[in-house]
This record gives C-alpha cells, sequence and structure tokens, in this order.
C-alpha cells in the first residue's frame, strides 16, 4: 500500500492507496512544533494502517522550482533540492520537509516519493514564466512557477478517461487558495499563480496580484516579514469582507461582505480573460476545490462574465452543483470535476515505482 502525505506547518492529512483505490485516511491537526513523527503514528493508528503495511510513501511537494519539474524518488539530491526551494515557498517546503523527515524517522527504509505542485507547469513557454528582471535576478530564480498543478494534472486525466479533454480548458481551482490555469491538449501554457501562491485571483487571506511598489511601501511601513504576514494571511475576502470563509460572507448581509464576494469573481473574471488570450480561445471551463465545487453563486457570476466567449451556463443546474453546466444554448462545455489530487500524486508515483522496477 502507498501513503499519501500532505503535511502543513501544524497538521497533517494522509490517504493510503491501493493501486487506484483509497482504502484509508486521517487528518492530524494543531502539532506542536517536532511532533510531526508522533503525528504520523497516530495518523496511521486512525487509518487502521500499520507502517509494516506499506511499501513505499509520497509528498505533495508544493514547490520544486526549476529543476525538480516532475515526480521523482526521493534521494540526497532531491532533498537537497527541495531544501533550496525554501527561500521559494517559505510557507509550504519546510513543512514538506518536516513531513518527508517524518516518516524517515518512523520507517528508515520506506521509500519515499515526491509530486510537485510546481511541475505541471513546467510546459509554460518561457516568455510566460520570465519576469522582465536583470538577468542576475532571474539566476536568483525569481520567474513565475505556478501551483495547484497537482490539481490541474487530476483534472486533465479525468477529463481524458472521459473522452472529453478539450483542445483549450480553462481550469479553475477554487478554493481557499485559489487560481486559474490555461491547458492546450492536456498541457499548460499559463497560470495566474506566480513566483509564489500569493499572486493573481483575490484569495481567501491571500492579496492576490498586487503592484510591487504597493509591496515596497508594506515593507517600508511594516518591515519585510510583517508585510509578507499582511499579503498572505490577513488580505483577500478575509480583508475584504470580514471572513475567509464564503458560506459566512453569503450569510453576513454586509456591504463588506458583499464587495468581497464581488471583488473575488470580478478578478477572476478579469484573469480569465488573460488565460484565454493566452489559449488562442475557449473550448470549456472547468471548476474544482472547495468553492469551485459548492458556490454556485460564484460559479454563475463568473461565468456570466465570459458570456461574451460563447459560455452559457444552464442556471437550474448550476444552482444544484451538478456535474455539467452549460446549456444547449453554449458554444463551451462548462463541468464541475471533484478535485481528487491523492489519487493524483499516488498514480504518479506508481508510475515511477513500476519504472524503477521495470
Amino acid at each position: 500500500m502507498l501513503l499519501i502525505v500532505n503535511a502543513g506547518s501544524s497538521s497533517l492529512k494522509l490517504k493510503v492507496f491501493d493501486g487506484a483505490e483509497e482504502v484509508a485516511k486521517a487528518s492530524v491537526e494543531r502539532i506542536a512544533a517536532g511532533g510531526h513523527r508522533v503525528a504520523l503514528e497516530q495518523g496511521l493508528a486512525e487509518a487502521g494502517v500499520p507502517v509494516t503495511r506499506l511499501h513505499a510513501a509520497a509528498h505533495r511537494v508544493v514547490h520544486g522550482g526549476a529543476g525538480l519539474t516532475a515526480t521523482c524518488r526521493i534521494t540526497p539530491a532531491v532533498l537537497a533540492g527541495i531544501e533550496a526551494c525554501v527561500p521559494l515557498a517559505p510557507l509550504h517546503n519546510p513543512a514538506n520537509l518536516v513531513g518527508i523527515q517524518a516518516v524517515a524517522e518512523l520507517a528508515p527504509n520506506l521509500p519515499q516519493y515526491a509530486c510537485f505542485d510546481t511541475a505541471f507547469h513546467a510546459t509554460n513557454p518561457k516568455v510566460a514564466t520570465d519576469y522582465a528582471l536583470p538577468c542576475e535576478e532571474r539566476q536568483r530564480g525569481l520567474r513565475r512557477y505556478g501551483f495547484h498543478g497537482t490539481s490541474y494534472a487530476a483534472l486533465v486525466r479525468i477529463l481524458s478517461a472521459r473522452g472529453a479533454l478539450p483542445e483549450r480548458l480553462l481550469a479553475c481551482h477554487l478554493g481557499n487558495g485559489a487560481s486559474l490555469c490555461a491547458i492546450v491538449n492536456g498541457r499548460s501554457v499559463a497560470t495566474t499563480m506566480g513566483y509564489s501562491p500569493l499572486d493573481g485571483l483575490t484569495m481567501g487571506t491571500r492579496s492576490g496580484a498586487i503592484d510591487g511598489n504597493a509591496v515596497l511601501r508594506l515593507a517600508e511601513l511594516h518591515g519585510v516579514a510583517r508585510a509578507g504576514e499582511i499579503l498572505n494571511r490577513e488580505s483577500g475576502l478575509l480583508a475584504l469582507g470580514g471572513s475567509n470563509d464564503l458560506r459566512a460572507l453569503h450569510r453576513a448581509g454586509t456591504t463588506e461582505a458583499a464587495f468581497a464576494l464581488e471583488h473575488f469573481a470580478y478578478w477572476a473574471v478579469r484573469h480569465a480573460g488573460s488565460m484565454v488570450a493566452a489559449m488562442g480561445g475557449l473550448d470549456a471551463v472547468v471548476f474544482t476545490g472547495g468553492i469551485g465545487e459548492n458556490d454556485h453563486w460564484v460559479r454563475g457570476n463568473i461565468l456570466r462574465g465570459l458570456r461574451f466567449m460563447g459560455v452559457e451556463v444552464d442556471e437550474p443546474a448550476n444552482r444544484q452543483n451538478a456535474s455539467e453546466l452549460h446549456d444547449t444554448a453554449s458554444r463551451v462545455a462548462i463541468w464541475i470535476v471533484p478535485a481528487d489530487e491523492e489519487r493524483q500524486i499516488a498514480l504518479e508515483a506508481q508510475v515511477v515505482i513500476a519504472g524503477e522496477g521495470a
């Protein structure tokens, strides 16, 4: 059996797969510093899976940089590569490394694999990834990377299996973290997140796209570390409407909450136009993630904003969170596809494992 590990700074989410089938899962929250090994033991006990039944573990790693662009076995060199990306993802990669270390401590001989959220976007052309910065700054790794790649790879897999993968797909991963991806023939050609997951859409607690000079002003006023906290943890829907939970914003009935919702949808439409331009047209729109799958108001407002592209939504189907949302007049297909990231990690790791045994 294959253990899938998604480690946060104070949380640990586990799923166990036998082939493509999920057979167990567990989640441990509020982990104290240095307590991930104990949390791992606790989670496996909760899932009813002894470590002796595992043949490998695979980790979700947020940032693989420019060098780690495919799922691979974790070797000392790969571990060093993940560590080298810590400055690029200081909120995520350290926690991912802690998860890897916890598994190594609990089961030293268990093979471990890494699946990178940035990897799916390695197919973006250079003109889409390079910032217009001096060469020496670009050589430091200052470029666009993109994230949510595991989610987008899962969408491509699922739609391909249905025989429904269009040539030009606008993929919308909408949750507390939110991004869009332009996918042409199953390959990412553009995405809204950039150097970090901060860029792009308005998000739960992240500002989304913001002028660099505004960032510099925040750093001048508050210092770099505090500015980072403001932009990543105190902005977005939380700052505009008082909550990063869309359900709470819908219930609030305040002017501020209504504006936050409008802001979220407006900027999703604005960025969608950019993604469609990168593809040269639009054949289908797909929604995934907690908001994308469950919030018909957000979906409806985004889709109505895309009417000029031939998008026509079936309103009753949208209100019911149906899997197919386009009406008969729509020139563009519209779907909801539930997120399937852990299975994607499992399948990608299994391909690598099979290759090792070939």
